[in-house]
């Protein structure tokens, strides 16, 4: 069997793809990939480093008011499509799946109009452009959130979930404890603000640090890397900051995840995907800075029900962070509720339903 997986531009379009494939490889270790994306983008490196096979193109997105780069882009895209056509006629394959960003649609167009089977996987509530325009022509159109089904063909849509919750699963909670140093019979809040961090979110931690000591719960506080040395001259200024455990990435997300009791952390799909699997509660502060504000449409996903409480970033400050934070977890009761309603949202086995829909589409 061979596979065409298309998606880029940030970790929340890769990272679905390369557990899809892990997930594939489970059944099938003989599947051939190809996978496309932009050689700009994070997909050049990270697909490279997983050693799959890798192709690219050239594009670009549209700008959303009047602008002579649209010309551009559409260039691009046709010339994206034919570049598509040779790599598909030459490979060959049995299914192209497209786990979104603006690479997905040259690809996943080339491939429907050579009757490739088609799938285009969906991580928001709120679709991508890229996604509704390709959504037209696909066989299949696969979500992660019941909130995306109106912006898509009744007929073509499947919920799956997002294959990265799979991967977080059976990870040794003890293992990630060890790591960072925390103690196992004591309650831990992790505060992170995605791959990159988040200054909205740096900032409130800062505030909230000398208020900590004393409290019955750990803080495990993720800066991101290009935070972390701005955040530290802070830190240094300090009387004392030994009670929170500070660290600028962590690299067993999934082991230290399975640790801990509460997530602090803006509303990316893929973060989301991972923290219903695990059924945790969340607190989570939405990027106002993403595409249609669709972070703050992800976020209400859970908040409204009753999963996690929405921090809107003009409303956070160390105060509100923390009172948050005390609400939920020196509530057992509350802590329960809101775990409860996480698992409910989750759906772990989405990397093996996501396989499914190829498998049947595909006829392989």
């Amino acid at each position: 069997m061979k596979v065409v997986v298309s998606g880029g531009g940030t970790g929340g379009h890769i990272y679905p793809a390369l557990a899809l494939i892990n997930e594939i490889k489970k059944h099938d270790p003989n599947v051939e990939f190809l996978y496309i994306g932009t050689e700009k983008g994070l997909e050049n490196n990270i697909v490279k480093r997983a050693g799959i096979p890798f192709k690219a193109i050239e594009i670009t997105g549209f700008k959303r008011k009047i602008s002579f780069e649209n010309v551009k882009t559409i260039t691009r895209f046709l010339r994206g499509v034919t570049i598509c056509k040779k790599y598909l006629k030459d490979f060959k394959p049995d299914v192209v799946i497209g786990t979104g960003g603006y690479v997905c649609g040259p690809v996943v167009y080339a491939a429907s109009k050579l009757n490739i089977p088609t799938i285009i996987h969906e991580q928001n509530s709120l679709p991508g452009v890229t996604n509704k325009f390709l959504s037209r022509y696909v066989d299949k159109v696969a979500i992660c959130f019941e909130d995306a089904k109106k912006y898509f063909p009744e007929h073509k849509v499947i919920l799956t979930g997002n294959p990265r919750a799979s991967e977080v699963l059976g990870r040794d909670a003890e293992k990630g404890r060890q790591s960072l140093g925390l103690k196992a019979h004591q309650k831990t809040v992790l505060i992170f603000g995605g791959s990159r961090g988040a200054r909205a979110i740096n900032d409130a931690v800062l505030q909230m640090i000398p208020t900590l000591a004393g409290k019955s719960y750990q803080v495990v506080y993720v800066t991101g890397e290009v935070h972390y040395e701005k955040v530290m001259e802070e830190i240094n200024k300090l009387s004392d900051s030994s009670h929170v455990i500070i660290k600028p990435f962590i690299h067993n997300m999934p082991e230290v995840l399975s640790a801990v009791d509460l997530i602090v952390s803006r509303a990316g799909a893929t973060s989301l995907a991972e923290i219903t699997a695990l059924g945790l509660p969340s607190i989570l502060i939405p990027s106002p800075y993403v595409t249609a504000n669709h972070q703050e449409v992800n976020a209400r996903s859970l908040s409204d029900k009753d999963a996690a409480i929405l921090l809107k970033e003009q409303e956070l400050n160390g105060n509100t962070l923390l009172s948050t934070i005390d609400h939920i977890l020196l509530n057992q009761i509350k802590l329960d509720e809101m775990s409860q309603a996480s698992k409910r949202l989750g759906i772990p086995d989405s990397a093996q339903r996501l396989y499914k829909v190829m498998q049947k589409i595909s006829g392989k």
